[in-house]
Formats: structure tokens, C-alpha cells, sequence
């Protein structure tokens, strides 16, 4: 009787457009068949609007393309829910920043779902994440990569040589576009906001540093490790978030755990343009995600969105 042996055919390899390095390049992650994905999720101030549902759209797309290539994928998109402009919206409305944060994540999450986004594997929140965050400030206080001042810590950017790798910018190009006011307690203009003291009418933590609240950047640093390790697949967002967003994660990340560390491919979606313009609120275009599903579905909202590169 003739013996057949069972081919597999050879997985067809998989090319990324990658942000980093400016170009398409194979993909492969650390571990054989799967795939660690972190993507920074929305500051929820406000209602979604289809700008946040075509990000939303873009990376559930590729995270359901690895899974059906056989990829076993861990997805992490994180909530920012302490933030300035949370904070300056609760004030306005008289309502508590994180009641408003958790109303507005509640309605992000049901519009998504709306346009058949499927829900991260995590979730993470800033609130839920402070222990993490403080241990990471901590870690680069301790690694003369950040200094405190006054109840804020600052990140040293003139510590870290790559600063400007992932946007292209060098320290030369920040300087030139300093603003005259700038804050003298700081050891140089470009350096960032790890911890902010306590304000009145703000959220507040006990911290080694006192009373305070996480800057913006310090968040997904501290989450990625905490969920995914220090180093993991990939990373994605707005492009929007290349600079200063994801430039400063590098530098936290690598600044803490060293220069190996951190996402290893980097993936940033485009903009919704209406009439060769950006789509956002001081121009007036802004479109609900509640609004356009209404009008239209979700189904051919997340068609029209697919169907372009993201």
C-alpha cells in the first residue's frame, strides 16, 4: 500500500510597515506563534468620535488577520483615565474626573462594539495602575534618567542619546522650537512630566514624592511591563502619538529596563481627512461614532475603514 506523507505548505511570511525603521519588514515576534500587542486607547473626556472608531477598527483588523494566520495574540489596549483634559471637563461639568473617565469608557467600549471591535484580552486604567507607575518613576529616579523637583519628577531627555529615534527629531530640532516661557525648575525645556504634585480640585496618590498624579507618557510604560514584560511585539496607535507620546515611552521604557527593552515593532494608523483636512474639533468636522453608526451602521462604517491601508 503507498505511504503519503502530509506537506504543510510554508506559512506565508508576514510584512509589517514598521514606524521605526520607515519601511515594510518581515515580522517576527519573540515567541514562535504569538504575538504580544499593546495599543494606547482613548482619554475619555468626551463622546468617541470616528477618528477614535477608524484606530479602534484598524488594529482589531490586524489583530484578527494574526489570528487567522494561526497566531495566538494577546491584545492589551489601555484606558486613560487621569488625564488634564478629564480633569479640566469634570470641573466644567461639577462632576468627579473618574466618574466622568468610567461614563464616557462605558460609552466608548458599547460604540465599538457597535462597529464589531472585539474587546482587548486587558484593559488597563491609570487608576488601577498607580503602584506600577510610581515603581517605574522610581526605577528611573534611581537611574539618574529622571529628578525630582517640587513634588514633580521630570524625565532627563539629555539622558537618554536615542530621544528622536521613533519621530526623527533630535534635541537640536526641540530646541529651536522652544517657547520663551518655559519652566525654569526643569534642567532642560524638552524634559517631561513623569509625576505632577497635587493641585487643587485634582485626583491625587501618595507617593515617595508626595501628593500627586501621573503625567501622561509615564502610564504605558508601566503597563506594558505589567501586562506583557518589558520588551513585547508590537505597539500601535494614532499617528498622532508618534511625537511626543510614543518617542517619550521609549525613552521611560528604555531608560528604566534598559536599551534592549520595549516594543519591537511599531504601528501607527492615519487620519480620517474630510476634504483634504484633518479631521478635528476646531475645524468643525467631527463626526460621533454614536452619530455615524446611527446614520449609517456599523458594518459599512468599519468597511469604509478597512477597505484603505490603515
Amino acid at each position: 500500500m503507498l505511504q503519503t506523507k502530509a506537506v504543510t505548505a510554508p506559512a506565508r511570511p508576514i510584512r509589517l510597515n514598521d514606524s521605526m525603521r520607515r519601511e515594510k519588514v518581515p515580522f517576527e515576534p519573540i515567541e514562535p506563534g504569538k504575538v504580544s500587542m499593546y495599543v494606547c486607547g482613548p482619554t475619555p473626556y468626551s463622546p468617541a468620535h470616528i477618528g477614535h472608531a477608524y484606530s479602534a477598527i484598524s488594529f482589531d483588523t490586524i489583530r484578527r488577520s494574526l489570528t487567522f494566520l494561526g497566531y495566538q495574540v494577546f491584545y492589551v489596549r489601555n484606558i486613560t483615565d487621569v488625564e488634564d483634559k478629564i480633569i479640566k471637563r469634570a470641573n466644567e461639568l461639577g462632576e468627579d474626573p473618574m466618574a466622568l473617565a468610567a461614563r464616557f469608557t462605558a460609552d466608548y467600549n458599547r460604540d465599538m462594539a457597535r462597529f464589531n471591535v472585539l474587546p482587548p484580552d486587558v484593559e488597563p486604567k491609570v487608576s488601577t495602575h498607580i503602584a506600577e507607575i510610581i515603581s517605574v518613576i522610581e526605577k528611573l529616579v534611581e537611574n539618574k534618567s529622571a529628578y525630582p523637583v517640587d513634588g514633580d519628577v521630570y524625565f532627563s531627555v539629555e539622558s537618554f542619546a536615542a530621544y528622536g529615534k521613533l519621530s526623527g527629531m533630535s534635541l537640536e530640532d526641540l530646541r529651536a522650537g522652544e517657547r520663551v516661557a518655559v519652566d525654569e525648575r526643569k534642567h532642560a525645556p524638552a524634559d517631561f512630566a513623569l509625576w505632577k504634585a497635587a493641585k487643587p480640585g485634582e485626583p491625587w496618590w501618595e507617593s515617595p514624592w508626595g501628593k500627586g498624579r501621573p503625567g501622561w507618557h509615564i502610564e504605558c510604560s508601566a503597563m506594558t511591563v505589567a501586562h506583557l514584560g518589558t520588551s513585547f511585539d508590537l505597539h500601535g496607535g494614532g499617528k498622532d502619538l508618534i511625537f511626543p507620546h510614543h518617542e517619550n515611552e521609549i525613552a521611560q521604557s528604555q531608560g528604566a529596563f534598559g536599551p534592549a527593552t520595549f516594543a519591537r515593532y511599531w504601528l501607527h494608523n492615519g487620519f480620517i481627512n474630510f476634504d483634504g483636512e484633518k479631521m478635528a474639533r476646531s475645524v468643525g468636522n467631527v463626526f460621533g461614532a454614536e452619530q455615524i453608526a446611527d446614520a449609517v451602521g456599523g458594518e459599512p462604517l468599519r468597511y469604509f475603514c478597512v477597505k484603505h491601508h490603515y
